[in-house]
């Protein structure tokens, strides 16, 4: 299926690995323009380097730190410079870190509110504007079956993806009339370095981990980021305009929760 992204101009967060990577991959492999960005250098600049060899597509690294207002500004600023627009929006990261909610300072709280909700405020607070003016187009957050399934020791990811979601709904009833879907993804169990920590939280053995979580997922597998990435392409894309304001699980199962 064509998806119709051929030319749209998407900027990807965290796209130097893991599900970022594999998102702005797909959409290149789409035929997208793509703006990525990450905070570390070589590794952005490698992730720029595979996607165009592997797919032809014209890629933009932007090394950012998405918890800086100023780097988010400078994101959007740099994108609109080198392709003269915006179609899309990924809004991805990391995730603060593992623990016991007691355990947080206050400072800790902050750091995980600029991170997780402050971040994705303020892309889509500058790229709607940029999106109407093109006629339309998708944003797309992403966060973990935490926020909707809470998981012992995720607390702040839990707290403040809550606040993504929530702001996400809202907002997709804000710029329905200007023809701009906002979505939000809730991965399950994924191959990235996030899921290796998870299993060395603990002190178990990290092979009877992965097989403790593989056995949670009705599907027997833990998930892959071309699992994430095609839906996500999918909702950006001119074909799933009329999807919006979900919070949608992609996790084999997992969650039991019916609504």
């Amino acid at each position: 299926m064509d998806l119709g992204l051929r030319g749209k101009v998407v900027i990807v967060g965290g796209a130097s690995m893991g599900i970022g990577y594999g998102i702005a991959h797909q959409f290149a492999a789409e035929g997208a323009k793509l703006a990525i960005t990450a905070r570390r250098d070589p590794g952005l600049s490698a992730a720029a380097d595979r996607i165009r060899v592997e797919t032809g597509a014209e890629v933009l690294p932007i090394l950012a730190d998405c918890r800086r207002a100023e780097d988010c500004a400078r994101v959007v600023e740099a994108t609109l410079a080198h392709f003269g627009g915006i179609d899309g929006l990924v809004n991805n990261d990391g995730a603060p870190p593992l623990g016991e909610l007691a355990s947080f300072d206050d400072a800790a709280w902050a750091r995980a509110v600029e991170q997780n909700l402050m971040y994705v405020v303020r892309m889509a607070r500058a790229v709607v504007p940029q999106i109407a003016a093109r006629g339309g187009g998708g944003i797309v957050n992403i966060t973990a079956i935490s926020a909707i399934q809470p998981i012992h020791g995720f607390g702040l990811s839990v707290a403040t993806w809550g606040g993504v979601i929530g702001f996400a709904k809202t907002l997709s009833l804000e710029v329905a009339a200007q023809n701009i879907n906002v979505n939000t993804i809730c991965p399950g169990y994924i191959e990235t370095q996030r899921l290796e920590k998870v299993f060395a939280a603990g002190g178990e053995e990290p092979r009877a981990v992965r097989r403790k979580l593989e056995a949670e997922v009705p599907m027997g597998r833990i998930g892959t980021v071309q699992d994430i990435a095609g839906i996500v392409a999918l909702l950006v894309s001119p074909r799933g305009r009329y999807i919006t304001g979900t919070a949608i699980q992609v996790d084999g199962g997992l969650l039991r929760a019916v609504r």
